[in-house]
C-alpha cells in the first residue's frame, strides 16, 4: 500500500494494513484432513457423551473437543467467545486491514473478503443478529470505503473455544480399575489458527510419552 493510500484512513481508526496469504480455514482444514488420511488414518463421526465412551476402542485419546470440554473433560474454565461476520465479494480488496484493537478487520481470502466482528463473551446464540451486521459493515467500510461496493454479503456464527490458557496436558483418568490416559488439547479462543501447529507438535509429543508409558511394564514391587 501507498503513503497516499496510507493517507486515506483516519488515523485514529487505522491499525494495520498489508498483504497477506490467503489461506481459509475450510480450504485448509480439507488439506489436514486429506493429510492424514493418506497417512493411514481413519476419521469416524459419534457424538459422545463422556470420554470413558473411547475406553473399550482405543488406548490413548487426545482431547481436541474445545467448547465440548466442558462436559467431556468437566472444565468449567472455558467458555464461548461469540464471534459474527460477513463474507462479500469484493475481489478489489488485496490488503489485510483491521483497527488497533483488532476488533474490527478485512481478510481477503480465496473466495470471499472477511469482514468483522465481534466478541461476545458467554453468549451461545449460534443465530445472525442483523443490526449487527450493519454495525460490523459500517465500521469496515470506514477503513476502506470502496466495501460500499461489496456484494453477496452473507451472515457467518461461530463460538470461538476461551479458556484463561490453552489446556496442552496429560491426564490419566482411572475407573474402577480401568486406566484411560489422556492428552488435552483444547481452549485456543480465537488465536488456533496462528498457533494449532505449535501447540499440535506439543500435543504429539506428550502422545508419544503416553505411547511409551503404555508399552513400558510396570515394574513389579520386590517383596
Amino acid at each position: 500500500m501507498t503513503e497516499a493510500e496510507l493517507k486515506k484512513f483516519p488515523q485514529h481508526v487505522f491499525g494495520q494494513a498489508f498483504t497477506t496469504l490467503k489461506c481459509e480455514s475450510s480450504v485448509y482444514l480439507a488439506w489436514l484432513e486429506k493429510r492424514v488420511k493418506e497417512s493411514g488414518g481413519l476419521i469416524l463421526t459419534r457424538r459422545i457423551e463422556d470420554l470413558w465412551e473411547l475406553h473399550p476402542f482405543f488406548d490413548i485419546v487426545v482431547n481436541c473437543s474445545g467448547l465440548g470440554s466442558r462436559q467431556l473433560a468437566g472444565d468449567l474454565e472455558i467458555f464461548p467467545v461469540r464471534g459474527q461476520l460477513l463474507k462479500v465479494q469484493a475481489p478489489w480488496v488485496k490488503h489485510f486491514i483491521r483497527d488497533g484493537s483488532g476488533l474490527t478487520y478485512i481478510y481477503p481470502g480465496i473466495s470471499s473478503v472477511t469482514l468483522g466482528g465481534t466478541r461476545q463473551k458467554g453468549d451461545w446464540n449460534l443465530s445472525p443478529d442483523a443490526e449487527i451486521s450493519r454495525e460490523i459493515l459500517s465500521r469496515c467500510c470506514a477503513l476502506e470505503p470502496s466495501l460500499r461496493g461489496a456484494c453477496d454479503i452473507r451472515e457467518r456464527v461461530g463460538l470461538r473455544p476461551f479458556r484463561a490458557g490453552v489446556r496442552l496436558q496429560k491426564e490419566l483418568l482411572v475407573q474402577d480399575g480401568r486406566r484411560l490416559p489422556v492428552v488435552h488439547h483444547y481452549g485456543h479462543g480465537s488465536g488456533g489458527f496462528s498457533v494449532h501447529w505449535g501447540t499440535a507438535l506439543e500435543a504429539s509429543r506428550l502422545l508419544s510419552e503416553c505411547v511409551q508409558a503404555l508399552r513400558t511394564p510396570t515394574s513389579k514391587s520386590k517383596l
